[in-house]
């Protein structure tokens, strides 16, 4: 017999970070909103799913630190990444490659243009982000940029055949259709800063920087499952890969993505503890990062309670009782 309900794990009460909003959210939401908007290319339904989910409001508590234009630019950005999974969320695996691609080009090249409305997006996010974004971080984004529609076209390969993953190579595809090493590559440019590889290269900073990458994608996992579900899509989201690897029950899985979180909590403040220096020009510009880093993993679990994304009217229920009722199939 099937689930009819399960309990999420409570990730506030393990998280030690603070959050915090940005001041020019009320702003820079409304321009970005309308940005989207202008390009007139949802339906009404998704219009008002993407419109309910307040994506500038996740940005407002992942970025709070970003001065005005760079903020407005960060999203310009997650609204871009909305329209690109949710066209590709629809679509098989070549038609999402397809779309993939109409980003990447957009994004490598500086006269490429399809005539489509996603080419346009993309050039003139690209333009915003160039004003700010150092040539390292730059060059990174545009690898990240890369690494993302394989992943993404991957993901819809594999919907396509109903296959799903074993954890392992779960989580390395999750780390790239989630697109949270894009939006880890927003925070240069946000900061003012520009990191050279070698950071990047340093194992106490890659632990810090994949135990937050992986708590993002975890819990946003649980959160949306009821949604996924609902529009069944349920093979990319590691609850449907615990329940099938481990053959156990929806709320065993829950309960296990409760408990890595913990863990990748309580790996990410040793990292951030034990991080040596990297000398007294760069060590700011790091502290920074890691900062940034931490601002993102609680802005996303109180941006999730916030917004009605995944909960939808029911969210500050669903945050005071942590129990979701399962919708039944394209509720969502």
């Amino acid at each position: 017999m099937s689930a009819s309900q399960f309990t999420l794990p409570d990730l506030l009460a393990v998280c030690p970070l603070k959050g915090s909003t940005n001041p020019h959210y009320t702003l820079a939401a409304a321009e970005s909103t309308a940005w989207v908007k202008s390009y007139n290319i949802f339906d009404e339904r998704k219009l008002v799913f993407l419109l309910q989910g307040s994506s500038e409001l996740l940005v407002s508590h992942a970025y709070p630190y970003a001065p005005y234009e760079q903020f407005r630019t960060c999203c310009d950005f997650v609204n871009l990444l909305f329209v690109v999974d949710e066209v590709s969320d629809d679509q098989n695996g070549k038609d999402a490659r397809h779309t993939g691609e109409v980003f990447l080009n957009a994004m490598r090249y500086p006269d490429w243009d399809d005539g489509s409305a996603l080419a346009k997006m993309t050039r003139e996010f690209k333009q915003r982000l160039l004003a700010f974004a150092g040539p390292n971080s730059y060059r990174r984004f545009l690898m990240h940029c890369d690494d993302y529609v394989n992943a993404v076209a991957r993901e819809a390969e594999y919907r396509e055949r109903g296959e799903v993953l074993d954890i392992d190579s779960f989580q390395t595809l999750r780390r790239e259709n989630s697109a949270i090493r894009l939006c880890f590559g927003l925070f240069e440019f946000a900061l003012g800063i520009d990191l050279p590889d070698a950071i990047f290269q340093d194992a106490h900073f890659m632990t810090l920087y994949w135990a937050a990458a992986d708590m993002v994608c975890w819990s946003n996992d649980v959160y949306s499952y009821n949604m996924e579900q609902a529009k069944g899509h349920t093979g990319n989201n590691i609850v449907t890969v615990l329940m099938r690897q481990k053959n156990i029950s929806l709320q065993e899985a829950s309960d296990l993505v409760g408990d890595h979180f913990t863990m990748l909590m309580g790996r990410f403040m040793e990292a951030k503890n034990q991080l040596p220096s990297f000398g007294a020009e760069l060590d700011d510009a790091v502290a920074k990062y890691v900062v940034a880093l931490g601002h993102w993993v609680i802005g996303n679990l109180e941006w999730s309670f916030e917004s009605q994304r995944y909960f939808g009217a029911e969210h500050t229920k669903v945050q005071a009782t942590r129990v979701v009722v399962l919708s039944p199939a394209d509720e969502n």
